[in-house]
């Protein structure tokens, strides 16, 4: 496989530049690169760099890992200089003018899963983890680095492997008058893994809130105080306050962090009738929002009469100004509806914990992994997949068609973690990655 080159550290200017490679020939274009004899396992040498004429680039560590014992399982080297952007190019430059290729966004990251050091699943959490933009993103992709999510999938996959195992060994010898379906309690088993399925779909959703964020948004009548409950929400004056009607023409975004959850938190135009061609766009661009909407914050003035409207989105009806009312802080009714005061913050923390039941979030958090969209697609899949096989199975009684069920179960959670995935899916996934991991 070619030998690959790429910097490894962010763009700009910075303390340190890392320049890594991989692959057949990297610790010797490191050796000619920095004119020494030899390059230790995992060993920092102080080294000098320098160009084809034998000028000086820089100055710096050299730090070599043989494989199979390395991130990508290959050969690696990584060469760590100073942080400007113009030393470490011409560093890049020389790696490939020795016959490096320029690596591919992912492409260290897929090596090493192509290698077996790492599964799907941590090589999505290695991007997910520096994408993370709050502490508990990113210790939640940690753990799927560290395989809490992988043990999960490949525990039941073993389970499914198991009984795969029985029931096609009593079809293969039928001569053992073995009663399958009394002797191995396959309707049992069936159940048990279907309900340790659902356990991990609920983490697993539960992760992909966690990681990707949840988009909350901001409606109502004029002057009911949605901007300044985003002002609230965000610790920041953001939003223009003032008792003037339609003062906010436009959505306003500000990504803020609830209980470790990362939000994209909308205000919107006040909800009215009105001739203002500019006010009639900021309705429209409104109702646009409330319908892509995880959560719609439906902010209702306490003071007024004023009844709450029928959106059809899962809403959390904020009853504010109750400093002018006599309505008690915190939830009311059916629990949907808050009460608040944003001027005194009195209600703030019951709406914020509203808004993570909303979600469904628990308290838990030893075991939160971080998770995708297509890992869920597929836990689903593979629950409806199963949950077809015990149908058809109590129906029929037919080995051969449980044994293709369970075939067709274990391929589609085996997806999730890359033992059998397309060259599709793979080319999708390593693409998003920034180049260098």
């Amino acid at each position: 496989m070619e030998t690959i080159a790429a910097v490894a550290t962010a763009a700009g200017q910075g303390g340190i530049g890392i320049v890594r490679l991989s692959g057949a020939r990297a610790l010797e274009i490191a050796l000619l690169i920095t004119r020494r004899d030899s390059i230790d396992n995992r060993f920092a040498h102080y080294a000098k760099f320098v160009d084809g004429q034998g000028q000086l680039i820089d100055d710096g560590l050299v730090i070599g890992f043989v494989g199979p014992q390395s991130f990508t399982g290959e050969d690696c080297v990584e060469l760590q200089g100073h942080g400007g952007p113009v030393v470490i190019g011409l560093l890049l430059q020389r790696c490939l003018e020795l016959g490096a290729r320029h690596a591919n966004p992912g492409e260290f990251s897929e090596r090493a899963f192509l290698n077996g050091r790492i599964d799907l699943i941590q090589a999505e959490a290695i991007a997910d983890l520096i994408a993370a933009d709050s502490t508990t993103a990113a210790r939640q992709a940690q753990a799927s680095i560290s395989g809490v999510f992988s043990t999960s999938i490949n525990q039941i996959m073993l389970e499914i492997t198991g009984l795969r195992v029985f029931v096609e060994a009593a079809l293969d010898f039928p001569e053992e008058e073995i009663d399958f379906i009394t002797e191995g309690n396959v309707d049992q088993r069936v159940d048990l893994i279907l309900e340790r399925l659902e356990v991990l779909l609920q983490q697993a959703k539960e992760g992909a809130i966690l990681q990707g964020g949840a988009t909350l948004v901001l409606a109502g009548k004029p002057n009911v105080g949605k901007s300044s409950l985003l002002n609230a929400l965000s610790g920041e004056d953001l939003a223009i306050v003032t008792d003037i009607a339609g003062t906010t023409r436009d959505l306003l975004k500000q990504t803020v962090v609830i209980g470790g959850v990362s939000f994209e938190l909308i205000d919107t135009a006040g909800l009215r009738a009105t001739n203002d061609p500019v006010e009639i766009e900021g309705v429209r661009r409104a109702e646009a929002a409330i319908s892509q909407a995880d959560i719609l914050l439906e902010v209702i003035d306490d003071s007024s009469q004023d009844a709450p409207s029928e959106t059809g989105a899962t809403a959390i009806q904020v009853f504010n100004k109750i400093d002018l009312t006599d309505r008690v802080p915190g939830p009311f009714g059916d629990g949907q509806a808050i009460a608040v005061s944003v001027r005194t913050g009195q209600g703030l923390d019951a709406l914020k914990q509203s808004i993570l039941d909303t979600l469904g979030l628990t308290q838990q958090t030893e075991n939160r992994f971080s998770a995708r969209e297509r890992h869920l697609r597929a836990l689903r899949e593979g629950q409806t997949s199963l949950t077809i096989a015990k149908q058809r199975f109590l129906s029929a009684r037919a080995g051969e068609l449980l044994a293709e069920d369970l075939k067709k179960t274990h391929d589609i959670l085996g997806a999730i973690t890359g033992r059998l995935t397309s060259d599709d899916l793979l080319g999708e996934i390593f693409s998003s990655f920034c180049i260098g991991k």
